[in-house]
């Protein structure tokens, strides 16, 4: 089984922020309504003030305003399908597993349509609420081993924030260069696992700084 993260590793960018702007364009309220709360908890998240999942359900909250979501979401990857890596449908597998920190309810429609399987951050859309943990770094790791899947022969992601999910692996590879290049994984010292440690406590992405 084949394990991969989805934003920045088998999609360019962040599939949840390209759907917000989406959203966005065709709902100019937002940009009032929603916009400058996103942009506040982005730096108050920065700068230590609350955590990444709180940033996140910030964030997310914007799928309470969308009511014809499902037709949104459609339409959205009716557009943005085409961006999915060419590495990636090259070797894709009917049980590969989607593990994504992006709302479920927008990974799930392109999950569907690619024919694999999917985890990702369950939220609420009538509640803006997670109804379960952001699966994000450690939560992975976690899903795997709670569910007791087999073993991941191969695990990709284009963040050192993964290191837990990708010491499950046989196998781990870095994605870099908007999801189009794929190297094995960094060996880490102890230095550079602290400080992977230190920003996954925070709940930041660690990316190694491309040439």
């Amino acid at each position: 089984m084949n394990v991969y993260d989805f934003d920045g590793t088998i999609f360019p960018g962040d599939c949840t922020i390209g759907f917000c702007f989406w959203c966005m364009r065709r709902r100019p309220k937002m940009w009032f309504t929603f916009f400058p709360k996103a942009i506040r908890s982005f730096i108050l998240c920065e700068k230590g003030k609350i955590t990444n999942s709180q940033m996140q359900r910030k964030l997310f909250s914007f799928l309470t305003q969308i009511d014809d979501f499902d037709v949104q979401i459609e339409r959205y990857w009716d557009k943005n399908q085409k961006k999915i890596s060419a590495w990636y449908l090259a070797q894709k597998r009917p049980d590969d597993l989607i593990l994504s920190a992006s709302p479920d309810c927008i990974i799930g429609p392109i999950a569907r349509r690619l024919g694999v399987n999917f985890m990702a951050s369950e939220f609420d859309r009538e509640f803006g609420v997670f109804t379960n943990n952001l699966m994000y770094a450690k939560e992975k790791a976690k899903y795997i081993i709670d569910h007791g899947f087999p073993m991941i022969d191969n695990f990709y992601s284009d963040s050192l924030a993964d290191t837990p999910l990708a010491l499950c692996a046989e196998k781990a590879h870095l994605v870099t260069n908007k999801a189009s290049t794929v190297t094995d994984w960094p060996d880490m010292d102890k230095e550079t696992m602290a400080k992977v440690k230190k920003k996954i406590d925070t709940g930041w992405n660690i990316h190694l700084k491309e040439d």
